[in-house]
């Protein structure tokens, strides 16, 4: 193990987490997005 590079096991876990938690909320918000179009599309088209 190098362990020597600043930064301890859990340290380095950390920031994967945090990293994976951001990835979520932009996947969610893309996921929101997505959602809404798709529901005014089928609107629009319902009245069209």
């Amino acid at each position: 193990m190098d362990d020597n590079h600043g930064e301890t096991k859990q340290e380095r876990r950390a920031k994967k987490l945090t990293k994976k938690k951001e990835r979520m909320q932009k996947h969610g918000k893309n996921l929101a997005a997505l959602y809404k179009e798709a529901i005014l599309k089928r609107l629009r088209r319902g009245k069209g």
